[in-house]
């Protein structure tokens, strides 16, 4: 049985692990290739025109994949920590996929509640059962799927660059070259390095969240403000950099949070869909470059003259 796995939203996450365990239980994956024109195309022909850039690609990957598999994997995300939760798109996926996309293929979209293994657990034995009766071997398919999940090293943590900055935001906007218009590539060109929340310990993130006055109901809200809050009071980087998808509710709140407290930080909002221009998009990037280049003089000219 050929599963299709479209190559969007958490996909950059999480792929590891589902292709690990589909693979183990004798299925072949069938990925769309990576964003491009035509994905986008294909997304903006489907999807209702008031969603945002990463669902109106993921409808993309979905009308690209729908006529090469058997079945497809839309995932409908639920929770990834208890008493969280994550953009009510994700709960509502597969219904939208279903009523956008004509002539769907069956598809897997048990509900996922990650947040511990017995909860998780439902999902593995229902979307396992499609392919064996065995309980023992999707035992086996999870164990080793989640070994293989866990060895990797996600995330960006450059080295030997003289300015860094924290590149915040929904993974699925961060790592997809092509939504992003090669935001990483332009900011190495650049001089600038980049630092990922994947590289900062956890509970260093949710002990600088916790600080907020009210418990963060989304974990991207909670995940972003507290790798944002943490790598600034740190010194570990000197400015950040949010790209967010136009429109998107979570991350309207989340930015002003941010910036209430870190205050006159360097910060720089870069909004994306499918309209974004590259001209205007690069401008505003040199121009938080030039900018952050002028600082690091002046201070280094202040610490010089101390001495």
């Amino acid at each position: 049985m050929k599963i299709g796995m479209p190559k969007g939203l958490l996909y950059y996450r999480y792929y590891p692990f589902f292709k690990t365990f589909f693979n183990e239980l004798g299925a072949e994956i069938i990925t769309s290739p990576d964003t491009n024109k035509e994905i986008l195309n294909l997304g903006i022909k489907y999807s209702i025109d008031e969603a945002c850039l990463p669902i109106k690609i993921f409808h993309g990957h979905v009308a690209y994949l729908k006529d090469k598999c058997d079945i497809m994997l839309i995932p409908r995300i639920m929770q990834l920590r208890k008493s969280e939760f994550i953009c009510p798109k994700f709960c509502g996926l597969p219904e939208m996929i279903v009523s956008d996309i004509p002539n769907m293929p069956k598809i897997i979209s048990f509900p996922i509640y990650s947040y511990n293994k017995k909860s998780f657990m439902s999902f593995i034995k229902n979307s396992g059962s499609i392919f064996t009766k065995n309980i023992y071997k999707i035992k086996a398919a999870y164990s080793k799927a989640l070994l293989v999940q866990n060895s990797l090293n996600l995330g960006i943590k450059d080295k030997n660059y003289d300015i860094n900055i924290a590149l915040v935001g929904h993974p699925y906007n961060l790592y997809d070259s092509f939504s992003n218009l090669n935001l990483i590539k332009k900011l190495h060109k650049l001089g600038i390095g980049v630092i990922t929340e994947e590289t900062i310990d956890e509970n260093l993130i949710n002990n600088e969240a916790a600080s907020l006055f009210k418990k963060p109901f989304w974990t991207f809200a909670r995940e972003s403000y507290g790798f944002s809050v943490f790598s600034a009071k740190n010194n570990l980087v000197h400015g950040i950099i949010y790209i967010s998808s136009f429109s998107c509710g979570i991350d309207s709140v989340l930015i002003e949070l941010i910036k209430d407290s870190l205050k006159s930080f360097p910060m720089l909002i870069l909004k994306i869909d499918e309209q974004t221009g590259e001209a205007g998009f690069d401008t505003r990037l040199e121009a938080f470059s030039d900018m952050l280049k002028r600082r690091c003089m002046i201070y280094e000219n202040n610490i010089s003259s101390t001495r």
